[in-house]
């Protein structure tokens, strides 16, 4: 048996690792929901003998290094906005469609109404509503606190990520209602949409994982906590299942519905409804598959906006996601293959070239930067879940993101939100 290593740092191959403090026979895999808990288990191990590869201690000290940083941001809340949404509760979510403009504004037109669509062109002006940005830094704290506490053993990470998760999700005084009744409005507009479920639906399961982590036994979780989350969850699913803006996701055929599917049956499977589970991955087979993929692995859907490689990827964040829940189901949708020869993998392997290439060999639009490194963590969930060759042979030939290749020590397909300016 591996006794406990304490605080010392452990060295290897001239990597510096942050304290380590388990037991290796003593670790717990996490049931997460979208993450894999037994690679997570499998990686803490490696960490805690000194046997981890050299990838695996890079990404272990990258991951320490951003925890540190969260250690003294925050915590964020949707109070901190400075506007009130029109149901004078600022407890609800609130922002703006970034892909919308005014147009000309005049002495009788003084907001430029109506607003117009530039699609892949973000409208700045929709980042004085802080939501979506404290959303998305909140969201992606709360996931790689709770990985440095599971990892490192340091209470620290575990409290901060509790108060994170706590005054977001669980504090009367500054929690979100569980509602997106407000999400993406579009000024001079009072049309009813749902696309504005997209800024939840693209990281919400990164929270559940990291919930799941922290309920594997961290100092300061309590039962009060997992209680009221799911609590939470289950209204919020409620609303995602019945809301006007809801429907219009659901019924949304595009990487819009992918999203919904992951986000309701990864909810599901959370708060133990794992008969809905079921119900939304099997789904996903005629609903998804079938109609967005076709037998050469393109995605027209997708291809077709401006910002093209940006989609594509995009949805497969969605399908990738719905396929490791399918996992802890017991459904393959990996390996799926629809009437029309469309598969996951053929739209994973489909992305190649340009991932490998850049964007000389892509015939499609994309008017943004064109990050090739934006397919690796797809192209790792295909050759770890799904044993694709031609997808793993990518991952070292395709530019690795710019803060690092994480994979090793959060096993999970992430959100494609834009860096912060």
């Amino acid at each position: 048996m591996i006794g406990q290593l304490g605080a010392a740092l452990v060295t290897t191959m001239g990597l510096v690792l942050a304290p380590l403090c388990h037991d290796a026979a003593a670790v717990k895999a996490p049931h997460t929901v979208v993450m894999d808990g037994q690679a997570l288990a499998a990686t803490k191990v490696q960490l805690v003998t000194g046997t981890a590869p050299k990838a695996t201690r890079t990404a272990y000290n990258l991951l320490v290094k951003t925890a540190d940083a969260d250690l003294k941001a925050g915590p964020w809340s949707v109070l901190d906005k400075p506007q009130t949404p029109p149901s004078g509760d600022k407890h609800d979510y609130m922002s703006q469609a970034p892909y919308w403009w005014a147009g000309p504004k005049t002495a009788d037109n003084p907001m430029g109404c109506p607003y117009v669509n530039k699609d892949g062109q973000r409208n700045p002006e929709a980042d004085a509503i802080t939501d979506h940005t404290y959303r998305m830094v909140a969201w992606d704290a709360i996931r790689d606190l709770a990985l440095a506490w599971y990892y490192t053993g340091d209470a620290r990470y575990a409290a901060r990520a509790e108060l994170d998760i706590r005054t977001w999700f669980l504090n009367p005084a500054t929690a979100m209602n569980p509602n997106l009744n407000f999400a993406q409005i579009i000024p001079c507009s009072t049309k009813i949409s749902g696309t504005g479920i997209i800024d939840s639906s693209q990281s919400l399961t990164q929270v559940l994982d990291a919930i799941t982590v922290l309920e594997s036994g961290a100092p300061g979780w309590k039962a009060q906590d997992s209680t009221g989350l799911k609590a939470w969850f289950g209204k919020f699913l409620d609303w995602m299942q019945t809301s006007p803006q809801a429907k219009l996701e659901l019924a949304a055929t595009n990487n819009h519905g992918s999203f919904i599917d992951q986000q309701n049956a990864a909810m599901a499977l959370y708060i133990g409804n794992t008969t809905l589970a079921r119900s939304i991955v099997e789904s996903v087979k005629l609903n998804r598959i079938d109609k967005q993929i076709k037998a050469d692995g393109s995605q027209p859907l997708e291809l077709s906006r401006t910002m093209s490689w940006h989609y594509a990827n995009f949805n497969l964040v969605a399908l990738g996601r719905l396929a490791e829940i399918g996992k802890n189901l017991g459904i393959d949708l990996w390996h799926y293959t629809g009437p029309g020869g469309g598969s996951i993998l053929k739209a994973v392997d489909f992305l190649i070239p340009a991932a490998e290439q850049g964007q000389s060999v892509w015939p499609y639009q994309q008017i943004n930067v064109f990050d090739q490194s934006i397919a690796v963590d797809i192209f790792h969930a295909a050759a770890d879940q799904a044993h694709d060759k031609a997808a793993a042979a990518a991952i070292a030939k395709t530019p690795a993101p710019t803060l690092g290749d994480l994979w090793p020590i959060r096993p999970g397909v992430t959100s494609l939100d834009p860096p912060l300016k």
